[in-house]
């Protein structure tokens, strides 16, 4: 007879321990390692022999088509994200913040693919199925033919899903809630977990269904379990907004069909998620365009441009230690840009306070937004207002050179479409000036410094 064993196990990286502490050892998490039963072998016994194997067929690389096929959701933004729709047999783990929208995008989702004629089931943990057809109605989603079930146990989940017709898109809100009768741990920890979404990633790609499994989200933003399921999945996706915004973004973090830089803009609504086809007139919709301290970004997601409004403000600090709040930007990236205007443009900021916030929600990666944000530090300390038709890229090196970026020609026909009549960028880019466009080429930091201390108001008032 099998003897049972106690392990602890810690929930955020699934590392095990022989006895409980207050931090897990391989991931230095505190209050993670939770009390889990394992069986092991009776004692005195002999380890069972391994089963013979059996030869698997082979194919050719050259078999097949040349794309695997996808299925479009009907939701433009979320196939964008998905590299052109759900492929069929994949595996995708959304994670996101309570509130944000998680469940009613993949409502919308089902309800696309279903008006198409695909067999979809939606399978909530959470809630119970009246609740799911309250969320339809307010949609009006409710003439969707949509299969709903309220369930956990996994077993059950995959006999339903055997037993009629073949399933096209399986969505499971959420993966923390299921549990299976093979493991003896309560649901949402690391075992349950794990096998939980073992057994349907193995379903989906044994029938071909896709199937889209909903991840709660930590207070440190990361989708809640064992990281080994998201290295299981085929692809990742965040579901994140500000709660002050209406703005909902769906970002790649992993995707084995597509690219990862890609971005999906919706707008909460009281009739749901509203795709936004033009994210750029969105996010500069509010600008104070005459107030010092705002400076245009062009940007780029993935092959999306996206003008967004950075806003700064530098204070005289009372404190010892200056503030350094950044809101949408790495915070690193900034003290790095505060170095380089102190070094080589002999601009005290040591002992200013500095705000810096990405207007909108949305948070910048790319380092092509240093010049943007040396713009609106300049702007804020000299207390004069940038061109309200002007938008600023390029990336500044630590010796103050003003560094080329890719995607120039994108990034300034956006600009045209949106009009702006003005641009100031990196002198050492080869591209061409596109019609109706004044390109301001600058080669060093200083330049800029120098544009912008021009329009500085004059002692008395004048300008």
């Amino acid at each position: 007879m099998a003897r049972s064993t106690t392990r602890f196990v810690c929930q955020n990286c699934g590392a095990q321990h022989i006895r409980w502490s207050g931090r897990c050892d391989n991931c230095g998490e505190w209050n993670t390692l939770v009390e889990e039963d394992t069986a092991s072998a009776p004692v005195g016994s002999t380890q069972r022999k391994a089963r013979a194997g059996r030869p698997v067929a082979l194919s050719s690389l050259s078999g097949g088509d040349d794309q695997p096929p996808r299925i479009s959701t009907g939701v433009a933004e979320l196939d964008r994200v998905a590299g052109g729709g759900l492929v069929r047999g994949s595996a995708l783990l959304v994670g996101g913040d309570p509130g944000i929208g998680k469940s009613t995008l993949l409502l919308q989702a089902a309800a696309g693919l279903a008006k198409t004629g695909r067999n979809v089931i939606y399978v909530s943990g959470e809630e119970a199925i009246d609740q799911v057809r309250l969320r339809a109605t307010r949609l009006g989603l409710e003439k969707a033919e949509v299969g709903l079930a309220a369930e956990t146990n996994v077993e059950n989940i995959l006999a339903t899903l055997g037993a009629g017709k073949p399933a096209d898109f399986v969505v499971v809100d959420s993966i923390q809630t299921l549990w299976t009768d093979s493991i003896e741990s309560a649901p949402g920890t690391v075992a349950q977990v794990r096998a939980s979404a073992q057994m349907l990633i193995r379903h989906a790609k044994r029938t071909g269904a896709a199937v889209v499994l909903v991840g709660h989200v930590t207070k440190d933003g990361q989708i809640a379990g064992p990281r080994v399921v998201e290295h299981m999945v085929d692809a990742v996706l965040y579901f994140e907004g500000d709660g002050a915004h209406q703005f909902r973004l769906l970002r790649a973090v992993k995707n084995r069909f597509g690219p990862t830089d890609e971005i999906g803009v919706f707008e909460m609504s009281d009739k749901g998620l509203q795709e936004v086809a033009n994210p750029s007139a969105l996010f500069l919709g509010e600008r104070d365009a005459w107030a010092p301290g705002a400076a245009v970004f062009a940007g780029m997601e993935g092959t999306r441009p996206i003008l967004v409004e950075i806003q700064a403000l530098v204070a005289p600090s009372p404190l010892a230690t200056p503030r350094r709040a950044v809101v949408g930007w790495d915070s690193s990236r900034l003290s790095m840009v505060l170095a380089v205007l102190d070094a080589h443009c002999g601009l005290k900021l040591g002992a200013q306070d500095v705000y810096l916030n990405v207007a909108g929600g949305l948070r910048i990666v790319e380092p092509a937004a240093d010049l943007a944000v040396a713009a609106a530090l300049v702007s804020s300390m000299a207390k004069a207002a940038l061109p309200a038709d002007a938008v600023f890229f390029g990336e500044i090196s630590l010796s103050g050179a003003i560094r080329p970026v890719g995607h120039e020609p994108a990034r300034l026909k956006e600009a045209v479409k949106l009009g702006f009549s003005r641009a100031v960028s990196p002198a050492r880019s080869a591209s061409a000036n596109p019609e109706g466009l004044d390109v301001t080429r600058i080669d060093s930091l200083a330049g800029l410094v120098a544009m912008i201390a021009s329009r500085a108001p004059k002692p008395g008032g004048d300008t």
